[in-house]
């Protein structure tokens, strides 16, 4: 699947309108509309989405497809992802990232590099999560997260998903390092929260980057500020947006 990258930029005569897709380095704080937004807005393309969303405390690969390869966006979000982050024991957030401030401090005391792997066994393979409710999620056309920030919280079914690999790179308590790859849907602050309960301790998504979103990497990925000054060069001389 041919994509604009730090590797064939020099390459690439684009055709946005045609389509193309483009790979980013999405920074801390900036949200998946951002990216899509700043995209539209460089290169006078109405038809832009994105692969497969990030949370602002996240970092890492989001893949954007212009014109007619927003087509492919659905065989996009169908490939693995693999990211890499740390879990936080002995606290926890109303976000299980650190979106929201600190509500519980757990004592973790005691526990064993022994029961950590345990605990990380019962994580591999298909696992339920339930969708947390600082996500984008809708119930009655509503996002969750609007429904959060409000004090509300409603039901919300099991998904099942399935992690392919986890593995456990350093641990230095309270934070475990770690490396997993999973399949579509699946929201590694939940599973760091079920980890912290699972150790009867809470924990919290302290860190995360998606590295890969199938073969592709983010290695390989741009800043938007790199694709805009690339874009100059191919820029609409009349936008289709406003």
């Amino acid at each position: 699947m041919k994509a604009i990258t730090k590797n064939t930029i020099a390459e690439i005569d684009p055709n946005f309108v045609d389509g193309e897709i483009i790979l980013f380095d999405k920074a801390l704080l900036k949200s998946a509309f951002d990216c899509v937004y700043r995209v539209r807005e460089t290169i006078g393309v109405k038809k832009v989405g994105h692969a497969g969303t990030l949370d602002p405390m996240a970092t890492g690969l989001m893949i954007v497809c212009t014109g007619k390869m927003t087509k492919r966006i659905s065989e996009i979000q169908n490939l693995k992802k693999t990211y890499k982050g740390i879990i936080t024991l002995g606290r926890t957030t109303r976000s299980f990232d650190t979106e929201t401030d600190f509500d519980t401090k757990n004592n973790f005391d005691g526990i064993t590099d022994d029961q950590i792997y345990q605990v990380r066994d019962k994580f591999t393979g298909k696992i339920f999560q339930t969708p947390p409710m600082y996500s984008a999620v809708k119930r009655n056309g509503k996002s969750l997260y609007r429904l959060a920030r409000r004090g509300i919280e409603v039901e919300r079914e099991l998904r099942e998903v399935f992690i392919s690999k986890f593995e456990i790179e350093k641990i230095d308590l309270p934070d475990i390092y770690f490396e997993i790859t999973c399949s579509k849907g699946t929201y590694i602050r939940v599973l760091a929260s079920d980890f912290g309960e699972q150790l009867g301790c809470g924990a919290y998504l302290k860190e995360l980057r998606r590295t890969h979103i199938g073969e592709f990497d983010v290695d390989d990925a741009l800043s938007i500020e790199e694709f805009k000054e690339y874009a100059k060069n191919y820029f609409i001389a009349e936008p289709e947006i406003a």
